[in-house]
């Protein structure tokens, strides 16, 4: 037989995860927005690799990637642990 309660449940879930999903968006592009009044740059870390040849150039954040790398996992615990 057909359930009508079944089929909510899984669209509540991805509901909830939008949400969460549409919260860390906002929260990401107002700091992307203020960013100039922050005392640091993403992209723009110390550590970060550049070099500049005569020909070219090469660019790689690797202390930027660190960085949102360990943001990214936390805010992920978080909203995980809230599940649970």
């Amino acid at each position: 037989m057909y359930d009508s309660a079944m089929p909510t449940e899984p669209f509540r879930e991805l509901g909830k995860f939008v949400l969460v999903v549409g919260a860390i968006l906002v929260v990401i592009g107002a700091l992307m927005i203020s960013g100039v009044k922050m005392p640091f740059r993403l992209g723009h870390l110390p550590g970060d690799i550049a070099y500049q040849g005569r020909h070219g150039s090469f660019y790689f954040p690797i202390v930027t990637c660190i960085v949102l790398s360990v943001a990214l996992t936390l805010i992920l615990w978080i909203i995980n642990a809230f599940r649970h």
